[in-house]
This record gives C-alpha cells, sequence and structure tokens, in this order.
C-alpha cells in the first residue's frame, strides 16, 4: 500500500507535558527522550483461542481488569511525558490491544504487519489504515508474515529481527530494503518467548537486556557481541515477561513480578516504574506489547 497524498497527521491522545510533580521518580528529571506512542484500549479483549503457550480460554479473563491496568500503563506514559495516541478498537478483534505487533515504524516510515494467524489477520489492515488516514505517505503493506515491533526491535544503527515462531525470515529482508536499516537476524527456540519482544528489549540506542535461553545457540552468540554489556536477566523475571518493558533511555516500564530484573536495572542507574499487567499477560502480552512507537 502506498499513498501520494500526505494528510493532517491527527493524535486523538496526545499527552501533556509532565507536571513538576510528576508521580513517578524521575519523571521530571528531562534526561529521557520524549516518545511517540500508538495504543489500542482492551474494550473487546478476551482470551477466545490458543496461538501462544500463554492462552488458555477456560481460564477466562477479566476485561474490566484488563482495561484498568491498560489505563495505568497509559498514565505512566503521560506522567513520564511521552505522547499516546489512539487507534480505535475493533469488535471481534480482541487482541487489538497488543498494538506493538501492528506494524514497524522507522523513520516516518511504516512497514505493516501479516498476522501468521487467521484470528489476528485483521489488524494489520486496521492498524496500516490508521497511519494512512493520519497523514502517514510511506506505507507498505508486507507481502510476508511478520508482527510488527513484536518481532522488530529498533536501535540507533540497528533493527533487530526475531524469527522462529511468527516472523518469515524473509520479512527481515524486506524491511531491511524499505527502511533502509541495517536488520540483524535472532532465532527464537523457546515457544513461551514466540515474539522477540518477550525476551529482549533495549535500553536505549545502544544497549539491550535479554534473556539468552529464549534464543538459539548461535544467536546468543550474534548478541554477546553485539552487546557485550548487555543486561542479562534469568528466567524466572523472563516467565513474567519482566523483557517485555519499555525504556525511554532513562525509565524503564516494567511488569511488576520481574523483581530480580527490576534490581539490576536500578543498579545499572535506570528509574524503574512497576506496572501490573497480569491480566494482559493471560493472552501472552505486557507493557511492550501493548505499546507501538512511532519513530519520525
Amino acid at each position: 500500500m502506498t499513498t501520494e497524498t500526505p494528510g493532517q497527521e491527527i493524535h486523538p491522545g496526545a499527552a501533556s507535558p509532565a507536571a513538576s510533580t510528576a508521580p513517578w521518580p524521575g519523571a521530571e528529571s528531562g534526561q529521557s527522550t520524549t516518545k511517540h506512542f500508538l495504543m489500542c484500549r482492551p474494550e473487546h479483549f478476551a482470551v477466545e483461542y490458543a496461538i501462544n503457550p500463554w492462552m488458555d480460554p477456560s481460564a477466562g479473563a477479566d476485561r474490566d481488569l484488563a482495561i484498568r491496568q491498560w489505563e495505568e500503563l497509559r498514565s505512566v506514559y503521560e506522567g513520564l511525558g511521552h505522547r499516546v495516541s489512539l487507534i480505535d478498537p475493533v469488535e471481534g478483534l480482541p487482541d487489538m490491544v497488543f498494538a506493538a505487533n501492528g506494524a514497524l515504524v522507522v523513520g516516518g516510515r511504516v512497514y505493516g504487519a501479516r498476522f501468521k494467524h487467521p484470528e489476528r489477520a485483521a489488524e494489520g489492515p486496521a492498524y496500516l489504515e490508521w497511519f494512512v488516514r493520519n497523514g502517514y505517505d510511506r506505507v507498505r503493506e508486507a507481502s510476508f508474515t511478520n508482527e510488527g515491533e513484536g518481532d522488530f526491535l529498533t536501535l540507533d544503527h540497528v533493527i533487530l529481527a526475531g524469527t522462529g515462531f511468527r516472523t518469515d525470515i524473509t520479512a527481515h529482508s524486506e524491511a531491511q530494503e524499505f527502511l533502509g536499516r541495517p536488520v540483524v537476524t535472532l532465532r527464537l527456540v523457546d515457544p513461551r518467548f514466540y515474539h522477540l519482544d518477550t525476551a529482549l528489549f533495549p535500553l536505549n540506542g545502544h544497549n539491550v537486556a535479554y534473556f539468552p535461553g529464549a534464543f538459539s545457540p548461535g544467536s546468543q552468540e550474534v548478541l554477546r557481541r553485539l552487546f557485550p554489556h548487555a543486561v542479562i536477566a534469568d528466567e524466572d523475571d523472563a516467565v513474567v515477561l519482566g523483557l517485555n518493558a519499555v525504556s525511554d533511555g532513562t525509565h524503564v516500564v516494567v511488569n511488576a513480578e520481574a523483581a530480580g530484573l527490576r534490581r539490576t536495572l536500578e543498579h545499572e542507574g535506570f528509574k524503574v516504574v512497576p506496572v501490573d499487567m497480569s491480566e494482559l499477560r493471560k493472552a501472552g502480552g505486557g507493557p511492550k506489547c501493548c505499546t507501538l512507537e512511532i519513530r519520525g
């Protein structure tokens, strides 16, 4: 999909600057990078099918609790001074709340998602339509299966790309050609970490935190070479989706249960903002899954 006529960009959920009495440590520091996020309120959230090991339809899900937890996450972002735009949820798409999977946006170019499972297939066009409607004129429909920022994580000079469960490795080449950024392939081998963003997150533009056990031996070696000073998480923190986190370079928004990772991040000088995403985790999601970053 391409469009030649840019329109006016609309930001229905744009946040105001954080007040000087910010409710989270460091929110008023001014040291972090202001980011622009796209989110989708979980109006239709449910666990109606099982397409990853976290999902159990028989266990049920509390939609109202999921909404409260999502609203708290949005409030955290706005309290830290970030912009939050909203896409309207679509009835019949209970996983649309996981906005990170909807696209990859780098330098104002939007590379669309093409979902592996038919239950989520309609999400890709819905997210691309939002970008076109809001004036993004460099938009590409994917030819190959990929699940957006679920499997593409962007640093300053490289994009890390996951494969093994959801994203076709050929999509890595397609993304590189469209975005003009080098893409490094990483193979996931543990089905609990079915997306790259469940096993790794960028701390800033040049370093990451990750759980080695989620990756093949070759990919572990690649990560060691690229990021010799990475934060290494253990399995206890990984299995509560502690690595499905969002960092602005100063603050890290992370699942509250990841106690060991929180301590490590604080020791490394980051300001940790714990959130409770336990209800959304019933579908395999955490803070990052709910958060699509719009770059450029």
